[in-house]
């Protein structure tokens, strides 16, 4: 009887105290309650804030690569239409956000220059890049200072490039026999396409390497060379999605990339040796009025010129960024101003009155003869700005998380510019799709960098360095060939029924080689 009393009790007083555990304890609920709701309905804000970045509905696994197409540059123009100039896309996991104006890169490659000047892993670059050793594709830090600061001041300066004027200019002359031969032999239409190509190896490797490679060895390297070309606008899977990287090796990706890049490698140690071995022997390379890239290279390793230690593999790296990007994108412009031309034969007769009446009756153009010829300096313009060599500029990523136009562009985005849709932006220019040299005269903008409508060579840290030895080689050997020689295409075909078929790929070409018959003045 007193136990079930005892018990009653003790229920009795735990009712009681009900009301005062509820009314400590809810208080304190609440309180509890407001923070979470708070800290949810603030970070909830944030990622809203970052979704409401425009981005187009994606896959499972690939994201948005299935939107990329054959040719990138027209797919996400197309796409910047529907969601805008700053739009985020997905490749597999990973975010990239995609740039198509010349305000949003302006944000970027100014700007926020410093935060986005880093590069995002590849392994294809990684592959033909020792490691992504060289200027344009290697990590930002101390490394890329010190090896951009190389190429800049030791490779690269007005000094350098002026001073292989001569080479330039033996190298165009060269090509000018050759068509002249060409044209007393023969009526057939040239292959302008391959000639460009030609002379612009020449140039690059009598720069780089002190002499030409045709015959035997040299032609395993420009078959080396186009496929080094084409692996560099493939895309490895296994970047965007880690678990598939094994199909590089079931398709034989991995393969090709490597088999090429150990030729290659091969060829450059063969090239480094045989410098060492005839231009170092008794350390005249210093003296050398013209030394090329090699002896250059060669020569601030052994005296430690830049206080920076670069070992042979470093020397490889930034030999293979000055020869291999240099020449495919240059002959690029060059076959593309010449299929501008051909087009439109106004435009050609004007460059060739203004070329040949500064010229006068001299047998060929010099680099003397390039500086008022602002006509010229025009067509090249305008072929730049609607036939970019690189369209797509290489991938930028960002180093820190940073608000963008009122987004929140997490660390680790990539970040591609549309270089090609911005230069055919109509908000930037009247007529973008038209071919009118006239746009650049009389105008300030140029390609250096500063006109974010205007970016064929990027800007900011990681602009192109090597802007001015590509266009002394543009303009001299476009000069040259309109001084010279009447150009038709052949067959009678039309300007405008001119096939303009573009190639897929980092660089882009013309699908189909140009043809075109020449005949002398």
């Amino acid at each position: 009887m007193s136990t079930f009393l005892q018990s009653s009790l003790s229920q009795k007083s735990l009712y009681s105290l009900f009301p005062m555990i509820f009314f400590t304890i809810f208080p304190l609920f609440l309180i509890s309650l407001f923070f979470i709701i708070k800290y949810w309905y603030v970070n909830n804000s944030s990622v809203t804030q970052k979704t409401t970045l425009a981005s187009p509905p994606r896959l499972p696994i690939l994201g948005n690569l299935h939107q990329l197409g054959i040719l990138p540059q027209r797919s996400l123009q197309n796409l910047s239409h529907k969601y805008g100039p700053l739009m985020l896309l997905y490749f597999g996991k990973f975010p990239v956000l995609v740039v198509s104006s010349a305000d949003a890169a302006r944000k970027i490659m100014k700007t926020h220059d410093l935060v986005f000047s880093d590069r995002p892993h590849s392994k294809m670059f990684d592959i033909l890049f020792y490691g992504s050793k060289d200027v344009a594709t290697c990590a930002y830090g101390e490394y890329w200072r010190q090896i951009r600061s190389l190429s800049v001041i030791h490779l690269l300066s007005s000094k350098r490039v002026r001073s292989y004027h001569h080479v330039r200019e033996e190298e165009t002359l060269r090509m000018m026999e050759y068509i002249k031969e060409s044209c007393c032999s023969s009526a057939s239409p040239l292959n302008l396409t391959e000639l460009l190509s030609t002379i612009t190896n020449d140039i690059i490797c009598r720069v780089t390497f002190g002499k030409r490679y045709r015959e035997g060895r040299g032609v395993k390297l420009q078959e080396v060379l186009s496929e080094f070309e084409e692996l560099l606008g493939t895309v490895f899977i296994g970047d965007y999605i880690p678990w598939l990287d094994w199909l590089g090796k079931v398709n034989g990706l991995d393969r090709r990339a490597e088999k090429c890049a150990k030729y290659l490698d091969e060829f450059l140690e063969q090239v480094i040796e045989e410098h060492i071995s005839h231009r170092f022997r008794n350390d005249t390379v210093d003296n050398e009025e013209h030394s090329d890239f090699v002896d250059v290279l060669l020569s601030v390793q052994k005296t430690d010129a830049i206080d920076f230690p670069i070992d042979r593999t470093s020397v490889k790296a930034v030999i293979l960024d000055m020869f291999a990007a240099g020449t495919d994108t240059t002959y690029a412009v060059l076959d593309w101003a010449m299929t501008e031309l051909l087009r439109h034969q106004t435009v050609m007769h004007k460059l060739q009155d203004e070329v040949r009446t500064l010229v006068g009756n001299k047998t060929h153009v010099t680099e003397e003869d390039l500086v008022n010829m602002n006509y010229l300096k025009a067509v090249i313009k305008e072929t730049l700005r609607l036939h970019l060599p690189v369209p797509l500029l290489l991938p930028r990523k960002s180093m820190e998380d940073i608000k963008l136009d009122g987004y929140d562009i997490a660390s680790g985005t990539q970040v591609i510019v549309n270089a090609w849709a911005i230069a055919r932006d109509p908000s930037s220019w009247e007529e973008p799709l038209e071919f009118k040299p006239e746009r650049f005269m009389n105008s300030s903008k140029d390609f250096k960098g500063l006109d974010f409508e205007f970016i064929p060579f990027g800007a900011g840290r990681r602009g192109c360095p090597g802007v001015m030895f590509a266009i002394a080689v543009n303009e001299l050997v476009l000069a040259n060939l309109v001084y010279q020689f009447e150009w038709q295409l052949p067959d009678g075909v039309a300007g405008e029924n001119l096939d303009m078929s573009e190639t897929g790929g980092i660089t882009c070409h013309r699908k189909y080689p140009l043809l075109a018959v020449a005949s002398k003045i």
